[in-house]
């Protein structure tokens, strides 16, 4: 089950390749007013995320909730055509850029644990056509141990013409981690999410690739979604 939301855009099919630490460092120098008119739109996609919350029923919990992150290496998701590394041949980019998440648990019942999950999806040169349906997955784990449940999800995207990045907003809910007794908390397990890549694309990760902002654009656990 899903629930999805597009929103405004931010740029990710962009230029060649540059490690992570210098993407921002090269970018083309802006003026006092495309900053200030950036920091703006920062501030507004931030907002309305902050708004779109994973709340669950307050209660005094048995104590924290799992950790909830993006595996670094499934973070991002970029599409070659062909197979090289150039920013003429990108057909596809997303990347995972926030989570936001909320747990519920006392006695001896299980976590409940919600999430949304703030997805930015790019349109490159070499995309065909005009839709692209990404696919990711969530799984629960045992911390730095075994994988107790993974459920892969469709993220369809249609851009519309002329457009070439926006963000979609995903709800999560119904993940539920059982638990062995009262004394076992939140911290025993993580849940991670990942977008599902091919070996290249998470050695492209890996190696901390990525590329610049403003350049090369012409223009048993159980998880289940909130329906639309």
């Amino acid at each position: 089950m899903r629930k999805s939301s597009l929103i405004a855009a931010f740029l990710l099919a962009c230029a060649f390749a540059v490690p992570a630490t210098d993407a921002l460092a090269q970018s083309r120098p802006r003026g006092g007013d495309d900053q200030a008119e950036e920091a703006a739109r920062k501030r507004q996609r931030d907002a309305e995320f902050g708004d779109n919350q994973a709340p669950l029923p307050q209660l005094r919990n048995a104590g924290p909730c799992p950790f909830v992150k993006v595996l670094y290496d499934a973070g991002r998701y970029v599409e070659f055509n062909g197979g090289r590394e150039a920013s003429a041949e990108v057909a596809w980019s997303g990347e995972i850029q926030k989570i936001s998440a909320g747990c519920a648990y006392k006695d001896a019942e299980p976590i409940s644990l919600a999430m949304d999950i703030l997805f930015a999806a790019g349109r490159g040169p070499k995309a065909s056509g005009d839709s692209k349906t990404y696919r990711y997955w969530v799984a629960v784990t045992q911390r730095n141990r075994m994988v107790i449940d993974k459920v892969y999800f469709d993220l369809p995207i249609r851009f519309e013409p002329g457009q070439d990045r926006l963000y979609a907003v995903e709800r999560v809910d119904g993940i539920v981690i059982p638990r062995a007794s009262l004394t076992t908390s939140g911290s025993n397990f993580e849940v991670l999410v990942g977008f599902d890549v091919t070996p290249a694309m998470a050695d492209f990760n890996r190696q901390g690739k990525r590329f610049r902002l403003d350049a090369g654009v012409q223009t048993a656990a159980t998880v289940s979604r909130t329906p639309k």
